[in-house]
């Protein structure tokens, strides 16, 4: 169901909008055409090959020749231990932190590999702000500056021009200001007697202000212009260094202003990521202590496991023959400290956690344990599979075992132990055979036969199930090569009789 909600929850959907109840059902369906790719489909909704793979995995494990090899592989002897011990909790919490710890140590390695381009740019960063900043009066002023330093160059000629200028204006005999005085009188007089008079007296008015105004400008003018060599030298110097910021920012003092901000916001920037850095150099450390402590968690609960698997699997070796075989698991535990290579980390916390583990067998007594690859013939190895799923048949999830021939190596006399085995894992699963032991065949609820004939050069091939006097044949066939022979034809009826359907 979690698996649907996650890949495929159309599937749900349909479920749901027909109101059923109890068991979803899902067909999964493939089409191959020789002129283009196969198509695969569930409740005839297309969907990816993969997503169709992984979706058959939850529901169907098939265990042929090939499939058994896969016990030689630590990591799936490690799965089935997890399997065997409920540990799906406990390794999801531990894949959980690991994720958390890789993500932040890999942020913080491209904070490592950045670093000297980031100092470099910092110091960069903080010269220009520093500059900028030192110049930023005579930018923002640079407009006053401009105007004191016109006025001081010519202090010494403007003065004595305004002076003579506000003289003649308002000073000399037949001054404006005089003539204007004397025009406004003579006005105001007629004002009186002629109306039209009034518009061009209030005109005077308004030029006699401006002028007043004017004088009052001139007089502060004139008082203000005095020559100040060290005053000039310094607008100079400011002037100048606001010139070559100018040119060096490629922009005026208005850019410049701007250009501050800029510049202030990504040093603000670079100093937090510091500051950030350090902050997540202890997430890290911290990460990596959670980590290790689940993994610790994991490993103990794997510990507590391993007798009581032991104890499981060698009592159906037992049964199936192995008398005397001792099967052991075999780790070695991983320490890392957090300051070690990511890379050399990430290996020794896998995701399956912080030990290597293999499964041993010592096949007779007397010999040494030694790792399975090294010890389990194909016949003992068809048997160390049944075993071990025998101690998992509870806990597997997966509803359909498929088993092709998994009776290899064994001979007749252990098929009714093998038998007896399949049988158990059939109480929990739905279990599929392909044997040519007429004992395990015998045993199983119903009867598959496979053929193959030959028509017009095609080979054919045809599954039919038997029933009563056709399995009896079938399974005297087994025996013996030949369904007439009144001994196999006994013995297959017995086999029948003696299995409970």
């Amino acid at each position: 169901m979690a698996w649907l909600q996650d890949h495929l929850p159309s599937a749900l959907e349909d479920w749901e909008e027909e109101g059923r109840e109890g068991t979803l059902e899902l067909i999964l369906t493939r089409s191959v055409a020789a002129e283009k790719r196969s198509q695969a489909h569930v409740n005839h909704r297309p969907v990816t090959q993969k997503m169709q793979r992984e979706l058959a995995g939850l529901l169907v494990e098939i265990h042929g020749q090939n499939d058994q090899q896969r016990l030689f592989d630590p990591e799936e002897q490690l799965r089935l231990l997890d399997t065997f011990g409920g540990m799906h909790d406990t390794l999801q919490g531990y894949r959980e932190r690991r994720a958390r710890w890789i993500k932040n140590a890999e942020r913080l390695e491209g904070y490592a590999s950045q670093e000297a381009e980031r100092l470099q740019r910092l110091d960069l960063l903080r010269f220009q702000v520093s500059e900028l900043l030192e110049a930023g009066d005579a930018v923002r002023d640079k407009d006053a500056l401009l105007a004191e330093r016109a006025r001081l160059r010519h202090a010494g000629g403007l003065g004595l021009e305004l002076s003579g200028v506000s003289f003649g204006l308002f000073e000399a005999e037949g001054c404006a200001l005089d003539e204007l005085h004397k025009a406004t009188k003579v006005l105001e007089g007629w004002a009186a007697k002629v109306p039209d008079v009034e518009e061009p007296l209030q005109a005077l008015h308004g030029a006699t202000a401006y002028l007043e105004d004017t004088n009052n400008l001139l007089a502060s003018l004139v008082d203000g212009v005095e020559s100040d060599p060290q005053r000039l030298d310094e607008l100079e110097t400011q002037l100048v260094v606001v010139e070559h910021l100018e040119r060096k920012y490629g922009t005026d003092a208005a850019g410049l202003l701007v250009r501050i901000d800029e510049l202030q916001g990504e040093l603000d920037e670079l100093q937090a990521l510091e500051a950030g850095e350090d902050a997540l150099q202890e997430q890290v450390v911290k990460d990596f202590e959670s980590m290790q402590q689940s993994a610790s968690r994991l490993s103990k609960g794997r510990r507590k496991l391993v007798k009581r698997l032991q104890k499981e699997v060698e009592s159906a070796l037992e049964k199936l023959g192995l008398a005397g075989s001792k099967f052991c698991v075999e780790w070695v535990e991983v320490e890392g400290a957090p300051d070690a290579e990511l890379a050399h980390l990430r290996r020794m916390y896998g995701p399956q956690g912080a030990e290597k583990m293999e499964f041993q067998l010592s096949a007779n007594p007397g010999e040494p344990v030694a790792p399975l690859r090294a010890v389990a013939s194909g016949g003992e190895m068809a048997r160390i599979m049944l075993a071990l799923r025998g101690a998992l048949a509870v806990r597997l999830s997966t509803p359909t075992l498929i088993f092709d021939e998994v009776d290899t190596g064994v001979g007749g006399r252990l098929g009714p132990e093998v038998a007896d085995h399949l049988a158990r894992l059939a109480s929990h699963h739905q279990v599929l055979c392909v044997t040519h032991l007429p004992a395990i065949a015998a045993r199983a609820a119903g009867h598959l036969k496979v053929e193959k004939t030959t028509e017009k050069g095609r080979t054919h091939t045809h599954v039919v199930a038997l029933f009563g006097k056709g399995r009896e044949m079938e399974i005297a066939d087994m025996i013996a090569g030949g369904g007439d022979q009144k001994t196999a034809l006994a013995e297959a009826r017995r086999l029948l009789s003696a299995a409970p359907h």
